[in-house]
Order: C-alpha cells, then sequence, then structure tokens
C-alpha cells in the first residue's frame, strides 16, 4: 500500500529545513570556551524522583479548542499506571529535573489509545549546537527546535509537530495510527544525548558568557521511567525521528529498549544517520564528544563495545544485543541539510558536491557495516526536492519511492513491522540530473 498524505503546510518545512542547520563558516575549534560546569546527572537520581513526585500531566486540547481535562494528581510511586486524563488527546508531561537549554522545564507529549499494547517514540528534529555561535543562534545557526523552551501547545490539532508525520497521525492510514503515541521536543541541542552544563565564552567578547544545559541524556532517562510505570505491558516498541530526532532514536535505542517491558522491539533512525567515525564524519564526532560528555553515556552501555573509539560501532552493538529487533536507518542520498551539519563546519573545501562526497562516502561505510548483521536495514532514495532531501518521514511520502524497486517509504515501514520478512536493504542507483 502507498500512502500519500498532503503537505501540511509551509511552517513544517521551515522547521524541518533548518533541522540541522549550519553555517558557511569553516571549523571553530578554537571559539569554544573551557568547559567549567559540572556534568549533568546520568538520570538515576531524576529518573527515580520524575516517575514517582510531582509529575504534572495535562490535556491539551486537540479536539476543541477550550478543553482541559483535570489533572490526575502526584502518583505515590507504589500504585500502578494512573487512568490517562484522556483518550486521543495529546497530554503534556512535566516531570522534576528535567530542562531545556535554556534552564527552563522540559515536558514531554503523551497521546493514549484505550487498550493499545503497542507504543511509538517519536524524538523531534531541529538542529545541534556545541559552541557559542551555534547554541546562541548567530549566523542563523539553528541549536535547537525550541531554543526558549516548550510551548504548551506544541501538539495542538493545527500545529506543525502534531502533523509532522504520518506515522504520529490518527487520521492516517499508517500502522501506527492505533498505537500509543509520545512525542519527545527537542530544545537541548544535543540530538537528545547530551549530558553536560557547560558554559560557552563569546569568542569576540562581546556578550556575556551562555550556560547551556545539554541535558537530552537525563530528560529522555525521566521519560523512560514514567512510560515504563504508565506502559508497563507492551508487544510492540517502535523509536523513531529524523535529523536530530533520528540520531537521537538510535542513541537512546538501548535505554528505551531495555527499560519497557515490550516483547518486539523496531528502529527506524530517519536522516540521522551515525556514521562509522573513520570517515569524513570524525571531526563532528570529536567536537560533540567533548561538548555534550558523551563518554560519560557509553559508560552507561554494556561494556563489550569499543564506541568510544568509533561512533559507528554503536549501530551494530545494538543489533548484537538485540538480536530479534528490527532495526534500520533512512534517509536521501542526496541529503542537502544533515550532511552541511555535519561537513560544513570542518572541511575548507564547502561546495555543495564537496559535501555530497564526503557524505556519499560516509554512507558507503555505513551500508557496509550494515550488512555485516543480519537484523540491520537501510532505505536509502536519491533524491526530492522537499526540505533538500532531508528527512523521508516528514509530512508526506511523496516522491519517497524508489521507482526501480515499485516501493515507498510506506512499503518500507509496513515490511519493517512485519516479523515474518526479512529486514530490507533497498538503495535507490545513481539518477543522473535529478538533483539540479
Amino acid at each position: 500500500m502507498t500512502l500519500h498524505q498532503g503537505i501540511a503546510g509551509a511552517s513544517m518545512v521551515v522547521l524541518l529545513g533548518a533541522a540541522c542547520g549550519s553555517d558557511s563558516g569553516t571549523a571553530g575549534d578554537g571559539e569554544d570556551s573551557s568547559t567549567t560546569a559540572a556534568p549533568a546527572s546520568t538520570g538515576a537520581d531524576s529518573d527515580a524522583s520524575g516517575a514517582s513526585e510531582g509529575v504534572t500531566t495535562t490535556a491539551d486540547a486537540t479536539s476543541s479548542a477550550t478543553t482541559t481535562a483535570d489533572e490526575p494528581g502526584t502518583s505515590t510511586g507504589d500504585d500502578g499506571p494512573e487512568p490517562p486524563a484522556a483518550y486521543e488527546k495529546w497530554l503534556k508531561v512535566e516531570l522534576p529535573g528535567t530542562v531545556c537549554g535554556n534552564g527552563s522545564q522540559y515536558k514531554f507529549f503523551i497521546n493514549y489509545k484505550e487498550g493499545a499494547k503497542d507504543l511509538m517514540i517519536m524524538l523531534e528534529p531541529g538542529g545541534a549546537c556545541w559552541d557559542y555561535e551555534s547554541c546562541s543562534g548567530q549566523q542563523g545557526v539553528m541549536g535547537a527546535a525550541h531554543p526558549d523552551g516548550i510551548p504548551d501547545d506544541l501538539m495542538d490539532a493545527a500545529g506543525q509537530s502534531a502533523n509532522i508525520s504520518p506515522l504520529i497521525r490518527r487520521n492516517s492510514m499508517a500502522p501506527t495510527s492505533d498505537w500509543n503515541l509520545v512525542y519527545v521536543p527537542y530544545c537541548t541541542g544535543d540530538v537528545h544525548t547530551g549530558n553536560n552544563v557547560i558554559t560557552y565564552e563569546d569568542p569576540l567578547g562581546q556578550n556575556p558568557p551562555l550556560e547551556f544545559h545539554h541535558a537530552g541524556h537525563t530528560n529522555v532517562q525521566a521519560i523512560t521511567e514514567y512510560l515504563g510505570k504508565q506502559l508497563p505491558d507492551l508487544d510492540r516498541l517502535f523509536v523513531t525521528g529524523c535529523s536530530a530526532g533520528g540520531a537521537g532514536a538510535l542513541i537512546n535505542y538501548y535505554f528505551f529498549r531495555s527499560k519497557l517491558a515490550a516483547k518486539r522491539g523496531y528502529l527506524m533512525d530517519d536522516s540521522g544517520p551515525i556514521f562509522p567515525s573513520s570517515g569524513f564524519s570524525q571531526p563532528l564526532h570529536t567536537k560533540i564528544r567533548k561538548s555534550w560528555n558523551v563518554d560519560s553515556i557509553f559508560t552507561e552501555l554494556p561494556p563489550n563495545a569499543p564506541i568510544t573509539d568509533d561512533f559507528g560501532v554503536l549501530n551494530t552493538h545494538l543489533a548484537d544485543l538485540f538480536p530479534d529487533d528490527r532495526l534500520s536507518t533512512v534517509f536521501f542520498q542526496r541529503d542537502y541539510n544533515y550532511s552541511r551539519y555535519s561537513y560544513e563546519r570542518f572541511y575548507a573545501d564547502n561546495s555543495k558536491e564537496d559535501i555530497m562526497k564526503y557524505w556519499g562516502s560516509d554512507t558507503d561505510l555505513l551500508v557496509d557495516l550494515y550488512e555485516t548483521r543480519p537484523n540491520l536495514g537501510y532505505y536509502l532514495p536519491y533524491w526530492r526536492k522537499l526540505n533538500d532531501s532531508h528527512c523521508v518521514s516528514i509530512v508526506t511520502y511523496l516522491d519517497t519511492e524508489i521507482e526501480e524497486l515499485d516501493m515507498d517509504l510506506s512499503d518500507f515501514v509496513d515490511e519493517l513491522l512485519d516479523d515474518k520478512a526479512p529486514v530490507g536493504r533497498y538503495r535507490e542507483s545513481f539518477q543522473p540530473d535529478e538533483d539540479l
């Protein structure tokens, strides 16, 4: 079946067009300040309190502009799941100890389906930052989707986030339309995976220092603890997201999968590939490793994978940890958004063809890596005009097809969720003059 959904509006494309924004400067390693703040919590303490004390849950008005459900109150932590304030409405959840990059209260959203035993978690896209210029938003760099904090009405029915993908719409024909749905907003500039409070100095000395909370990991840990209490028995868990959310889906898959009681697990990293560090992504990996304190998160993974030496190993490590899960990456081979984020500030040669050369080389490395494990799959169409070929699953599946295989992304998703089918690997052939 082919699912074609209409474009949800120009504002959606604007958001995703900057999903991994970059500037035209060269690498700025010398522009970071020294790091003086202590790393944030790994999440163990705040997770426990977030799941049992002071949890605030409210229903956003997705069907009526004035409907607000009563707050369900504070859990003691000793009872079972709290009854949802509403079904098929986006409910805002605030957990103690979770913060955005500017220190404001973090919040995420859950949409329950009565009787559902399946859960999809979608992580929001929206850039990344690792120095003063990017985290302050200078030069048009998008450091995070919500640098000033997350609005309460983020999932309003008419808004772009509630319509970001067919996979998250109740009125779509997507296989997830009758699942429990969780939307994880993005405001920490660290592809949902940082573990650091850092002070960035203005390299020009014109503005005061900027304290930034790269708290994505702590937030995800708290969300996972909360979901484990609310949804203690699941049949299927599907973790996905695009751009920063795609990278976050891959990086956080172990934590979601190991702490939520699901019988089967599925992953689709959309346009946030974690390439082997032996390729052109190595300078970026080195940069974020310091700014986001990534090594502290690796210590929480099982000890038998040398991920600190090669970020790409995370792909095969997950496949080995969960050999019965179905794990995939999808992206366009001419993605001119995430690719710029990955290379533009780290290499002097920055023409489009230079960027595409780096991207193509790293793609080859990732494909070779994926073909070493039977439960790793990929779907790599060539190009589409929408959003500079960035994010395959956003807005619509129109123009996501691989014509020579007579399939589009909806077919791939159906196959990914079909436990009886092999995990598919599809890469469109070179299409001359298509991307002009």
